[in-house]
């Protein structure tokens, strides 16, 4: 397994309300660290914290309309 980024990490926990991170905050995330998707849904993982509203409905659970 690859090294956390501890500074996203910390970020993702930050972001967190109730353990969990929209799928679009966790992109955006991604962008303003100049990082891949991936690393933010690692530091996620690390950090306890689930990615729900996935556009895709790839993490978890996905918003209602």
């Amino acid at each position: 397994m690859e090294q956390v980024n501890e500074a996203i990490k910390h970020k993702v926990s930050e972001l967190a309300k109730n353990g969990r991170i929209t799928c679009a905050e966790a992109t955006e995330l991604a962008k303003a660290q100049g990082v891949p998707p991936t690393i933010v849904g690692q530091a996620a993982d690390a950090a306890g914290v689930k990615i729900t509203a996935c556009q895709l409905g790839c993490f978890g659970v996905k918003k209602e309309g």
